[in-house]
């Protein structure tokens, strides 16, 4: 049971006074002050919070209204001037001018992959951060991205033709970043630093770089350097020289490994990726932003039977050929994402009892926990311009963005901090902002650093905003639609108009099959060609191999060679991506039925029974896929709308929850937390042989789907989950 303490006129979960109180005093704060500011700030936004949301329920009812008077697709005149009378769509800004400052090179003029991670679980979000730098070699070597068939197939032993592979791979890699003056790094027998630069020896005499600027620096000795720094497009690769390691034993010039510059920047989760429905949850990301923040978190791992302590990596400090210094930082840039505006939390109660929106808690708190890096001891280790990076997702249009800077203000206000230290990322995920991107950027122009497009929500949110017109295609269908290129397209097109370029990322969405590295390389370098300074990877490695397509393409080069976008994408955008006659066949139904109820399961029996909010799940064929609330949003969305429509029964929802959850059980039989789904048949709900929470959360989440707010899953999540937390403290 939660434990509430008085802090003014608010009830505040005991963990949350606990975080917050300990930061007051570190950092000299009264903590009297702050929580009557807390209470000012509450009995002031909490109102207006609550108004945004019943414009949200306004609009869709008007639109719901709209769609079942004009079954199927709508005409786009027609369309797009009822929008515009009901205020879904606003006048677009004549002009809109960026004027955000103070913000980090990584962010504003670097490229480079970004990195996603719960923060809850310390140890991931300690990996994300030092995946600043990665290995290539083990990129490589320990993933498809080279062939795995054959005499290069890994095997349990170290393949030497792999090996060579691998190697081979990273000499090409070296050659397209820093070609030389004549011959290939693949000649080299040694690499060595004078006066001029860098001097790589051949069998056929010394050669120098083609563009002796992609040399950055080294470590070690001149003559026999234990590190070469080079960079191209702003991004970094290191050399690391050993001719009594492993592979540089074997290696005509000693290169052991290649260290890529990888996740440049990081998002720490509080939002799509974790389970936190309750003051314990969230003090504990609380905690761990505060812990990154001063650089004191550290997480003890066990490999292969050893255990050691994970910490913040350190910055590297290299010497360059004139004699000087380079220090470049050892860890991504950190934004922390903050919930949307939607929840409410019961870590803190108002002075009705009522629970306040979790958004503005996690504004405050969160703030709160950047004092060490912002003012206190460890002070720029994360900013060196002295700003905090928040992304806000699933706000819908201006309105909402215009108030979450407004808050980001009350809160600088309440701990006094300079005006917009506190910069916005604002996540194009949701139709209402895609549609108004313009105005939405416009409305924090002064705290905007960042954009970036969520195909996956924005997919949940078409979805539902559209859910009366008609059924929707197959999932796998909905992407290739010309409203998701169009929404792609004018993302970043509206970003550069804007001014962001210099001042803010524009990115693009996640790559959500970790085990498929060879097809990311082969795709996702079509990210930045369309002028994204950065797209979204599932983890370390796959970061360390993303970063190559920055290496080959000039992302910001790319940016400004891009077509302009026809003032048509906006009708394309507006365009929902229904089902044609026939397209729906009774095998196309039973397969998308499947697939979608499996990775529903499979994805909310660990959120729901151990609190998992992301994780990589199997799906129907037992490819491990990445799923987060973004990817069950879409699942449940379309089984919703395909019973709204009656493409399908209740019945059969049952009939493959059944089935599925005998799946699901037996791709978790190695888990020895796992509570198994399926149950015995007949018997009803809540008898012990009845179907858990989980299974219940996942068949209401396709039921209920229909009436969820903006089809979002965390209201029903949140609360089954606390039922699960209470049934797990009782059996205790």
């Amino acid at each position: 049971m939660t434990s509430y303490l008085t802090r003014a006129d608010l009830s505040v979960a005991a963990p949350i006074v606990e975080f917050a109180e300990a930061s007051l005093a570190d950092s000299g704060r009264d903590a009297t002050a702050f929580w009557a500011g807390v209470s000012g700030i509450v009995n002031d936004l909490v109102p207006r919070n609550a108004a945004l949301l019943a414009r949200r329920d306004e609009l869709q009812a008007q639109i719901d209204d709209y769609h079942r008077q004009h079954p199927g697709q709508p005409d786009p005149a027609a369309y797009r001037a009822f929008l515009t009378e009901i205020g879904y769509l606003v006048p677009v800004p004549e002009h809109v001018a960026v004027t955000t400052e103070n913000v980090d090179p990584e962010i504003a003029t670097m490229a480079g992959p970004q990195l996603v991670v719960p923060l809850l679980n310390a140890r991931f979000a300690l990996n994300a951060a030092n995946a600043r730098w990665g290995s290539l070699y083990d990129a490589l070597y320990g993933t498809d991205a080279i062939e795995r068939t054959g005499e290069l197939a890994p095997g349990r032993e170290f393949n030497p033709a792999r090996a060579a592979a691998v190697v081979s791979f990273g000499r090409e890699f070296l050659d397209e970043i820093a070609p030389l003056t004549e011959g290939s790094h693949r000649d080299a027998t040694g690499y060595r630093v004078d006066t001029a630069g860098l001097v790589v020896a051949t069998a056929a005499g010394d050669r120098r770089l083609a563009d002796p600027a992609r040399f950055v620096g080294y470590t070690g000795e001149a003559e026999a350097p234990a590190t070469v720094l080079l960079v191209q497009n702003g991004l970094h690769a290191e050399l690391l020289i050993d001719r009594t390691g492993p592979i540089g034993r074997t290696d005509a010039a000693g290169v052991q490994d290649i260290i890529l510059e990888s996740a440049v920047t990081a998002i720490l989760d509080l939002e799509d990726s974790v389970a936190a429905v309750d003051g314990e949850d969230k003090a504990l990301g609380y905690r761990n932003w505060r812990g990154f923040m001063d650089g004191t978190l550290t997480e003890s791992v066990t490999k292969g039977g050893t255990t050691f302590t994970r910490s913040l990596a350190a910055d590297r400090v290299y010497r360059t050929a004139d004699g000087g210094e380079v220090t470049l930082p050892g860890r991504a840039t950190l934004f922390i994402r903050n919930v949307g505006h939607l929840m409410r939390t019961p870590a803190v109660l108002d002075r009705n009892g009522d629970e306040v929106f979790e958004g503005i808690l996690d504004a405050i708190m969160t703030a709160l926990g950047s004092l060490p890096e912002l003012e206190g001891p460890n002070k720029g280790a994360n900013s060196r311009t002295g700003s905090m990076y928040i992304v806000k997702p699933k706000m819908h249009g201006p309105e909402e963005v215009a108030f979450a800077s407004e808050l980001f203000g009350r809160v600088e206000e309440l701990l006094g901090l300079p005006a917009r230290t506190m910069k916005v990322g604002i996540m194009d995920e949701e139709r209402r902002t895609s549609a108004n991107l313009a105005a939405s950027i416009a409305a924090a122009g002064d705290r905007v650093a960042f954009i970036n497009t969520g195909f996956l929500d924005r997919t949940g949110d078409e979805i539902h905003t559209s859910m009366h017109a008609g059924p929707f295609l197959p999932k796998a269908q909905i992407k290739a639609q010309p409203f998701m290129q169009a929404y792609e397209d004018r993302n970043v097109a509206i970003g550069v108009a804007s001014g962001l370029t210099g001042r803010a990322q524009i990115g693009k969405g996640m790559w959500a099959e970790p085990d498929l590295m060879h097809d990311m390389l082969q795709k996702k370098i079509a990210h930045p060609r369309a002028g994204a300074s950065t797209a979204w990877v599932p983890s370390p490695t796959a970061a360390t191999l993303h970063a190559l397509h920055y290496h080959q393409v000039d992302a910001f080069a790319a940016r400004a060679a891009l077509p302009a976008v026809s003032a048509a994408a906006l009708d394309a955008l507006l365009v929902p991506p229904l089902a044609p006659e026939g397209v729906l066949t009774e095998e196309v139904v039973a397969t998308e039925v499947d697939n979608n109820v499996q990775s529903i399961l499979g994805y909310v029996v660990r959120w729901i029974d151990q609190g998992i909010g992301v994780s990589k799940v199997p799906d129907i064929h037992d490819v491990g896929l990445m799923e987060d609330r973004a990817t069950l949003r879409i699942s449940s969305q379309l089984l919703a709308n395909w019973l709204q429509h009656g493409v399908i029964t209740e019945e059969q929802v049952d009939d493959s929850l059944r089935r599925l959850a005998v799946v699901v059980d037996a791709q978790n039989a190695g888990d020895e937390n796992y509570e198994p789904l399926a149950f015995e048949e007949g018997s009803a709900l809540r008898e012990p042989q009845g179907p858990g929470i989980a299974f219940i959360a996942a068949r209401r989440l396709i039921t209920e789907g229909a009436a969820q707010p903006s089809g979002y899953t965390e209201p029903l999540l949140h609360g089954l989950r606390r039922e699960k937390k209470a049934e797990q403290l009782a059996r205790v």
